[in-house]
């Protein structure tokens, strides 16, 4: 509350406790109850209606006053409550026996229940017919305008008020009337806007939790609620309340229209208050409590639409927008010239987001289309938006809050939308619109001084209602949430097509040198990692028997099913390849009569990944089958089939008749481990063997993610542990893992195979591995280890988070990648030890070494 002679502004109304005002409107009565049922408050007009004082009321039980039934049917609705905003109502209930009947309404209120109650209006029509048939009809309009009336027609036709009114808020919380439904005779107010003021902010947050509020005579005189304060010295919260009496200041507002009564229904969209039913009748008027519960039934079903369209509006302008993304894509692929001209760039960025002109800033240089302001006040304005968020859209409606006098050039660019391109130096491409100086239709001044009014130091209502024009000027009309959206969703597209219109030379070396430090990234991780292959091939498939030969004719078929399947892989710039090719392979390799190999499927395709692991379980199938089984024996054949599954995954099946009979193995060497195991560590997908008398029988399933190619990525120079310079190596430490629990996170089999061996050569308790981010995380909550290695790329992942929770643990660990020196590492853990793949025993025992790790410390 303001003191004498302090300044009196529209904010006072802010600070007005309105649901706490101690009194409710004279149409009903309040009582409210303790948790067991004992009456604590009422409203002083409780006798009105019941025949019994307060004073007669208080701590007796509800069952005392009451007719059982009610007391009942009370009981079970108040059951029904759920949720801080929760109200039931119950209508034409015999609250004592005798006496007229009542509609009820109950909410719960700081711990206490309150029951509101005026007579009944005996009205039990179809409410859900009703509301069914005014949903039918706001369904047929045609455009948001004509919702709009339809929806102020069914509501003005229900409660029958003089004027009915949809109101929308908008962002600074000021509204418009964006359609009414009105008497004949007493003007309109359509196109009116009030200032954020006229609706303080604890009103608007009563609307939206308590969605009907009712004003039924202005000049009623409120009803006190005795006793005003509990034991504790609060009064009774009656923000939920029905019969709330009404502030002194709103009281002035509305007599200041020649308004009498009035009612608001809060239209909430995607849990916000998007605007009000706003209601005004200019004489006395109370709807009926079912007229009122339907009128709000049918508001909540107007919300649920209103926000349907809007979804589906905003779907439709995202989706043009990205349609004209692909056209954009699309022309500079048939006309690389377009890119050199400004125009041709500024109509279809203009087609996506509606703009006056497009100025483009890129490595210090700019171009031009439409109307822009002056190149010199484009360069201040570039060097404000390098002070906003980097990365990120950028919209205002007012360039002169982001650059001082922007006036001068105000009628050609007042809003902007700009759209980053680079992250540094900056590069942008910017959106103009023009001024739109327009007349607000405000009804009355919203800047007019407040002066003391008759309820003390507060807000007196504006004096006139009469129409207002303020010129709005230095604002464009503002960039909405949906064209933001679509600025993000064509950065991508720009950042590729507005680059070229810089300094082409220059571009291009830039381009050829970042290629070129890409292309040697990606060269050395996958030669590291393919040495890490044979070396791990090599490691395991050393056979016991110490048969030389035997074990050289192993491994060079092994490393050629590997060699077949990478110029496969890369005659496609390591793109997918397709399935039947990897056969082909295979079969021309070890078997002469190709029909020996049948055949079954449509073309697909495999990405690298799932090529090269599929091309060692086929060589070792060919293989065996080729020693042991259907290709062994005369007449044998082996049929090849594939197919797709509902959910996208590829099954691969290997069927063999006509060879010896099939028993299990009794001892498993490496190549059935490649087979039982390749595809679910790998890939994490799915093997079934059969060992069938008949012949033996196999089935793969691939998931789909792997019907498509991964994009691997480089960065900066990771740290490394030291190594010794040439020629001055030193022994690893010995069993430097003895006593350690050891965590791999591996995401190639063969790879894992061999880093598991030479943790245990270097003297590990116990060596855990795990191919996928989820994998490493349960295995780290279901064993704790005291040390780990972790594969940074794990496929289309890395293995940042399982770093972030050994961090957590503090538990040590290093990474390993066959990046090397292009390893990328977040910032949180640019200081990690990292091991360049393939591993040895003498990198991993030095590395662990570099960590701190000795036997016995974990």
């Amino acid at each position: 509350m303001t003191t004498d002679n302090a300044p009196v502004d529209l904010t006072n109304c802010d600070r007005e406790p309105i649901h706490i005002l101690g009194a409710i409107q004279p149409i009903g009565f309040l009582i409210a109850l303790t948790a067991d049922w004992l009456v604590a408050r009422a409203s002083a007009n409780v006798g009105r209606f019941l025949g019994l004082e307060p004073a007669d009321l208080f701590g007796k039980p509800l069952f005392e006053l009451f007719a059982p039934k009610a007391v009942h049917d009370l009981r079970n609705r108040s059951a029904l409550l759920r949720g801080v905003d929760a109200v039931e109502r119950i209508f034409d209930l015999e609250l004592m026996e005798g006496r007229p009947r009542f509609d009820v309404a109950l909410h719960f209120s700081g711990g206490q229940i309150v029951i509101e109650a005026e007579p009944a209006s005996g009205e039990h029509g179809d409410a859900t017919g009703m509301v069914r048939s005014m949903i039918a009809r706001l369904d047929g309009a045609s455009d948001f305008a004509a919702f709009y009336r339809e929806g102020s027609r069914q509501v003005r036709a229900l409660i029958e008020f003089d004027r009915v009114m949809v109101y929308r808020f908008a962002a600074d919380g000021s509204g418009e009337v964006v359609a009414e439904a009105v008497r004949s005779g007493i003007g309109s107010f359509m196109g009116l806007r009030y200032p954020a003021s006229d609706i303080p902010v604890q009103a608007r947050e009563l609307y939206r939790r308590n969605l009907l509020r009712v004003i039924t005579d202005v000049n009623a005189a409120p009803v006190p609620i005795v006793p005003q304060r509990d034991q504790n010295g609060q009064p009774l919260d009656l923000s939920l309340s029905v019969l709330r009496s009404v502030s002194p200041i709103h009281i002035e507002y509305l007599k200041n229209m020649g308004v009498q009564a009035s009612l608001s229904i809060s239209i909430i969209v995607e849990g916000k208050l998007w605007g009000l039913f706003a209601c005004h009748h200019y004489s006395p008027r109370c709807p009926t409590f079912e007229r009122r519960s339907v009128s709000e039934l049918f508001a909540q079903m107007f919300s649920m639409r209103l926000e349907s369209r809007e979804r589906k509006e905003t779907v439709e302008y995202e989706r043009r927008a990205r349609d004209i993304s692909d056209q954009l894509l699309g022309a500079v692929a048939s006309d690389e010239t377009l890119l050199k001209d400004p125009d041709w760039l500024g109509d279809i960025l203009t087609n996506a987001i509606p703009a006056d002109g497009v100025g483009v800033w890129l490595s210090g240089n700019h171009a031009f289309s439409g109307t822009v302001p002056p190149l010199a006040d484009f360069r201040r304005i570039v060097r404000a938006l390098n002070g906003t968020a980097a990365g990120k859209v950028f919209a205002t409606d007012c360039i002169g809050s982001l650059v001082d006098d922007a006036h001068g050039f105000a009628s050609n660019a007042a809003g902007l939308l700009a759209i980053p391109i680079s992250r540094s130096p900056r590069d942008y491409v910017v959106l103009f619109r023009k001024e739109l100086i327009h007349s607000v239709r405000w009804a009355g001044d919203p800047h007019k001084p407040v002066e003391y009014g008759p309820n003390g130091p507060r807000l007196t209502p504006r004096a006139s209602f009469a129409e207002w024009k303020e010129l709005v000027e230095g604002h464009s009309q503002p960039f909405s949430g949906s064209e933001v959206r679509v600025a993000e969703t064509l950065r991508a597209t720009l950042i590729e097509v507005v680059l070229r219109l810089a300094d082409e030379a220059s571009a291009e070396r830039q381009q050829a040198s970042a290629r070129q430090e890409l292309l040697i990234a990606e060269l050395n991780h996958r030669v590291r990692n393919i040495l890490g292959l044979i070396r791990g091939l090599i490691r395991q498939s050393l056979p016991a028997g110490g048969d030389i030969a035997e074990f050289v004719k192993v491994v060079d078929g092994r490393i050629h099913a590997l060699a077949r399947a990478h110029n496969q892989i890369t005659d496609d710039h390591w793109g997918p390849a397709p399935l039947q090719a990897l056969i082909d392979a295979e079969a021309a390799a070890f078997v002469d009569e190709r029909d020996r190999i049948a055949v079954q499927g449509e073309p697909v395709s495999l990405n690298p990944q799932a090529y090269s692991t599929l091309a060692l379980v086929f060589h070792e199938l060919v293989t065996n089958s080729n020693k042991y089984g259907a290709l062994s024996a005369e007449g044998g054949r082996v049929t090849i089939g594939w197919h797709r599954k509902a959910g996208g995954d590829l099954a691969v099946e290997w069927r063999e008749a006509g060879g010896p009979p099939v028993k299990p193995p009794t001892r498993k060497g490496f190549g059935t481990t490649i087979i039982e195991r390749s595809v679910p560590y790998d890939l994490g997908g799915s093997v079934k063997i059969d060992y069938d008398p008949r012949g033996f029988h196999a089935v793969f399933g691939i998931p789909a993610r792997h019907l498509s190619e991964p994009r691997p990525g480089g960065g900066p120079q990771p740290i490394k542990y030291p190594r010794p310079a040439p020629g001055h190596a030193h022994p690893p430490p010995s069993r430097i893992l003895e006593g350690q629990d050891v965590l791999l996170v591996e995401d190639s089999l063969i790879i894992a195979l061999d880093a598991e061996d030479i943790a245990n050569r270097l003297g590990a308790r116990g060596v855990t591995t795990a191919a996928t981010v989820q994998g490493a995380l349960d295995s780290i909550e279901a064993h704790r280890p005291t040390v780990a290695v972790l594969d940074i790329n794990l496929g289309d992942r890395n293995s940042y988070p399982i770093a972030d929770r050994l961090a957590e643990l503090k538990t040590p660990f290093l990474f390993a990648t066959g990046y090397g020196e292009q390893a990328n590492l977040p910032q949180n853990h640019r200081g990690r030890l990292v091991v360049q793949k393939p591993y040895t025993l003498e990198n991993l025992a030095r590395a662990m070494d570099a960590l701190g790790v000795g036997p016995g410390e974990g």
